[in-house]
């Protein structure tokens, strides 16, 4: 872009942003808190088509009042307000992926002191969580990133026709992305034409990013962006995986926290599976299956205990196997108890209940 068009472009901005103040000045004076400058124009990297981003934070719903959509010498722009309380509460905390937004906003209008000590409060907020190391709370961020993922390349497998598919395949990439700046405590700077640039800079990312995120947007059938959805998907998702294995420190069951558990399980899936397999009952068996391999899951997470695999003996023309390998189990799951000093919760008489119960 040669001097005298980027003068021009500035020059318009320049107008605009004066326009917009102006406005703020005699019709919203209580209304607009702050007015800074964000995307390309603040970056530096913007083209001749560039649009002007102003983040305008509104104190009332009256503010909104400063929003407008226009066209202006073939470029458009929109004019808009962000509340407190939603964005830049959400990007404060990370939450957003825009952070960039708020960390290096360019103030251009504040009505007092106090709003512009308020943003820094929260642009503080969020530079300090940028600051922590990589661990759970970043993992804990990227975990809805990628299960929207999930969805999305469920998407991909329902569509029939390719405008669908495809448009499913982005909404995967753009959250897969999300997910990546989430696990590497890092925010976007640049916005979405360098979204492959910056992620690849990461200090975590699948070998291969670089031409399994081009595979999702080179893909020319729907087959292909199927395989190539699920191949940026699968990458991610191990590379969570791990990084949950080596950063997370995991629980480890102790006489606290499991209290309770063993006589959850046996109340909830025991006596279900048993009887599912005694009436040969496939289905019923199924579903009971599934609830107690849920339960286990979730007490490997949060309790610590052994991770057990109950599904993969699920066999609709054989049950007893799921109904011995189900016991035993629950045997493994009782030795737990016996290594943290914890003895099972079990009464033969309502008295000896009564009494226990009572004196608790």
């Amino acid at each position: 872009m040669n001097e005298i068009i980027k003068s021009k472009l500035l020059d318009k901005n320049e107008q605009l942003i004066n326009m917009v103040i102006e406005r703020v000045k005699r019709d919203f004076l209580d209304d607009i808190a702050i007015i800074g400058l964000t995307g390309s124009f603040n970056t530096g990297d913007f083209h001749e088509k560039s649009d002007l981003d102003l983040i305008i934070i509104n104190n009332t719903d009256r503010g909104w009042g400063i929003s407008s959509c226009f066209i202006l010498d073939d470029i458009g722009y929109d004019i808009y307000c962000t509340p407190w309380d939603t964005r830049i509460y959400a990007q404060s905390t990370l939450e957003s992926p825009n952070v960039s937004s708020l960390t290096d906003l360019k103030i251009l209008y504040y009505a007092k002191p106090e709003d512009l000590e308020k943003l820094n409060e929260f642009r503080q907020n969020a530079l300090d969580a940028l600051s922590n190391p990589i661990g759970e709370a970043c993992l804990n961020r990227a975990k809805p990133w990628i299960d929207l993922a999930k969805q999305a390349y469920s998407d991909t497998m329902l569509g029939d026709d390719i405008g669908s598919v495809r448009y499913a395949s982005a909404d995967v990439l753009y959250n897969l992305v999300n997910a990546l700046v989430s696990m590497n405590n890092m925010c976007i700077k640049r916005g979405i034409k360098r979204y492959l640039e910056e992620i690849c800079s990461y200090r975590y990312v699948p070998d291969n990013i670089e031409s399994e995120y081009m595979s999702v947007i080179e893909a020319h059938t729907i087959e292909e962006i199927r395989i190539a959805s699920f191949n940026m998907l699968n990458s991610v998702t191990r590379l969570y995986s791990t990084m949950c294995d080596n950063l997370i420190v995991k629980p480890v069951p102790t006489f606290d926290n499991l209290k309770g558990t063993y006589e959850e399980l046996w109340c909830n899936y025991r006596n279900k599976i048993l009887n599912s397999v005694k009436t040969n009952d496939a289905s019923y068996a199924f579903l009971s299956a599934f609830g107690a391999q849920e339960f286990l899951d979730e007490m490997a997470a949060e309790k610590g205990t052994k991770k057990f695999d109950l599904m993969q003996y699920f066999d609709a023309s054989d049950l007893p196997v799921l109904k011995k390998k189900f016991l035993e189990m629950m045997d493994e799951y009782v030795d737990e108890y016996g290594k943290v000093g914890r003895e099972v919760e079990r009464f033969s008489t309502f008295e000896q209940l009564y009494t226990h119960y009572m004196n608790i």
